[in-house]
């Protein structure tokens, strides 16, 4: 009687056999796409830089002497940094809130946050306007007319820091719930609350250190969506950086160009600023 031997089978390597030229399109989609981006940029740069038939950076050197530059330019950083601030404020708690004590609230905080995606801005900016006319007089004498001619103050238009908190709900709810859902958050307040802290020293002790990647994000976003609205503040009358730039291509067309260029520049270098700081945090971390 003859024994069989077992046959040896090899392990699978679990290594899927790479296409014949998957890194090809790869190249190629990154190519399109580079040049789809960089394309309009370098049109602008070689426009904004030549004039009378020379290459000239005057357009470039004489943007903070524009007038009207600095202080819409101004307006419009302290609007982004207030709304950044407000955003924070009243999504932070929020979202931490729901995710320790009401969890069946998330399907509802995720629906409201989602709202000003549907409601079209045009929409929203007509009924801030609409409201904003008939109310001071409506409430004329009392302190709530008072607190409307207060909102409408051209130097600080507290009505748009209003709307853009609304606006960027959306962004500010998907960083911060890709942070709060990637981290065991019940577990580290309880702790903290263990060890006798208070929840606002858990919020800012605690829960901000381990969030920092998702506030970063949504403080950036927000950022970006502050300096580049132009509808509402065209609509509700007030000046800013982007109703600013509007104005000047009517009589200045370069200098137009240089100041989007210059701020495309200044919001790269905001994203690559928060990911060095991100990343230098998380290497003192570890």
């Amino acid at each position: 009687m003859t024994a069989t031997l077992p046959t040896t089978v090899a392990p699978e390597t679990g290594r899927r056999p790479r296409r014949r030229g998957a890194g090809a399109w790869r190249v190629v989609t990154l190519a399109v796409l580079g040049l789809y981006f960089l394309v309009p940029i370098a049109a602008s740069v070689w426009y904004s830089s030549r004039s009378n038939g020379a290459l000239t950076a005057e357009f470039y050197t004489g943007i903070p002497s524009a007038p009207g530059f600095a202080e819409a330019f101004g307006r419009s950083l302290v609007l982004a940094v207030l709304t950044v601030v407000l955003s924070l404020l009243l999504m932070l708690p929020t979202m931490v809130l729901v995710d320790l004590r009401l969890p069946r609230l998330r399907p509802t905080v995720e629906i409201l946050t989602l709202l000003p995606l549907v409601l079209p801005p045009i929409a929203l900016v007509v009924g801030v306007r609409s409201v904003l006319a008939w109310a001071p007089d409506y409430f004329y004498g009392t302190p709530l007319a008072e607190a409307f001619f207060a909102l409408q103050e051209p130097s600080l238009p507290w009505i748009l820091v209003l709307v853009y908190v609304v606006l960027a709900l959306p962004f500010v709810y998907r960083a911060l719930d890709a942070g709060i859902r990637s981290v065991d958050l019940r577990t580290l307040t309880e702790a903290a609350r263990s060890l006798g802290a208070s929840w606002p020293r858990v919020l800012v002790g605690v829960v901000l250190p381990v969030l920092r990647t998702s506030v970063l994000n949504a403080a950036f976003l927000t950022l970006a969506l502050v300096l580049g609205e132009y509808t509402i503040a065209s609509i509700l009358g007030f000046q800013t950086f982007p109703t600013w730039i509007v104005e000047v291509s009517g009589s200045q067309p370069q200098l137009s160009v240089s100041v989007s260029v210059l701020s495309l520049v200044v919001t790269w270098g905001l994203l690559l600023l928060i990911s060095a700081l991100d990343r230098r945090r998380a290497g003192k971390d570890s």
